[in-house]
């Protein structure tokens, strides 16, 4: 699903509502998840999973161009972990 999809889909699921809340409401849904990884945060959607940030190490890689060693910094990745209700309905038989 991409994000268009969504939008048509709480759109047609709430028809009380204009297309352009819609959106801001999906906009700040993000925006508000986004913000607290940013601080080091997690989110966790209960029946969902839980959003987080993990730290990877510096470490020597390779330009794949020129086969040289280049150092890549450590930083931080997004990491989502699902809950238990969404691994039992992805796994559903």
């Amino acid at each position: 699903m991409i994000r268009s999809e969504l939008l048509a889909a709480l759109a047609k699921e709430n028809p009380e509502l204009r297309a352009e809340e819609v959106e801001r409401v999906v906009d700040m849904f993000f925006e508000e998840i986004a913000q607290r990884l940013a601080q080091g945060g997690r989110v966790e959607l209960r029946g969902f999973g839980a959003f987080s940030t993990r730290e990877r190490e510096a470490r020597k890689g390779r330009n794949p161009r020129t086969g040289d060693t280049v150092d890549v910094p450590g930083k931080r990745v997004p990491y989502f972990k699902p809950g238990k209700e969404m691994r039992l309905r992805l796994n559903a038989e």
